[in-house]
């Protein structure tokens, strides 16, 4: 994966394959290589881009506080950079937050969304003390230990867990922890009836958690297709990799479609 200076930052990151290009956003610790099922998949199909959010993997960390609307500048300068117009983008848990926020703040440049596992607050007991704990383990002394677990959560065997380990320690605690914290307290819920580009909306039916979650985006979302994971928890891009690339596939199929359809396209 090379390098790009933007925004101030050093970014690392990959591109491949032709097409239209879709943009993966990961979550807080875990880096774009919990991605690796989807980047060797679907570069066939369209253009994929993952990239290290700044202070995570081998990206440059970051003196400004990292926030959402940070993350989204971010994204939309190495867009600039690459000299991408416009983009589908797709986020992981957290990172699906991320989407609802680059969809709300330029809904010209980012065309539609997916969201795997995602939520667009935190509203709930469980899911708010455990972002509680792992914001305060992004310290010295527990921080390898939370890079362990996160990494073994997600692994859906030995050589996965190994480079998602090895990218996830590479990464500043600080810069993490603040990516923790702005999740806890972010919420868009009441501005997801502004959302107009369509989304793709994918979580696991065991993934208890995250069922409210998902029932807040299925009914608030305007333009929302939704398509549970039979069997599965929430880590859905690496422990239901072919499911997920499937439906994203023939869901940005179908709005190439319409696209090409519509008067417009």
């Amino acid at each position: 994966m090379p390098f790009i200076e933007t925004n101030g930052t050093q970014l690392h990151y990959h591109l491949a394959g032709q097409g239209p290009t879709l943009v993966f956003i990961h979550p807080p610790l875990i880096t774009s290589a919990v991605f690796r099922y989807q980047m060797s998949e679907l570069a066939t199909s369209c253009r994929i881009l993952t990239f290290d959010i700044r202070g995570h993997g081998q990206s440059a960390p970051s003196s400004a506080p990292l926030t959402f609307p940070l993350i989204v500048e971010d994204m939309r300068q190495l867009l600039d950079t690459l000299q991408i117009k416009q983009a589908y983008l797709c986020g992981y848990s957290t990172g699906g937050s991320i989407v609802l926020e680059a969809l709300l703040s330029h809904p010209d440049r980012f065309v539609g969304g997916i969201l795997i596992s995602a939520m667009s607050e935190v509203s709930t007991p469980l899911l708010y003390a455990a972002i509680a704990i792992a914001t305060g383990l992004c310290k010295s002394g527990c921080f390898l230990p939370l890079a362990t677990l996160l990494s073994w959560s997600n692994a859906d065997s030995p050589t996965t867990f190994a480079n998602l380990y090895r990218s996830a320690r590479q990464g500043h605690p600080e810069n993490i922890k603040q990516y923790f914290a702005f999740s806890q307290q972010y919420n868009c819920t009441n501005r997801l009836i502004e959302i107009k580009q369509p989304m793709l909306l994918l979580y696991g039916n065991k993934d208890r958690m995250f069922h409210k979650y998902a029932k807040l985006l299925k009914f608030q979302l305007s333009r929302v297709t939704v398509k549970p994971i039979d069997n599965k928890r929430h880590q859905l891009p690496t422990k239901a990799g072919q499911q997920c690339n499937r439906l994203i596939q023939d869901w940005l199929h179908q709005q190439i479609d319409k696209k090409t359809l519509s008067p417009q396209g």
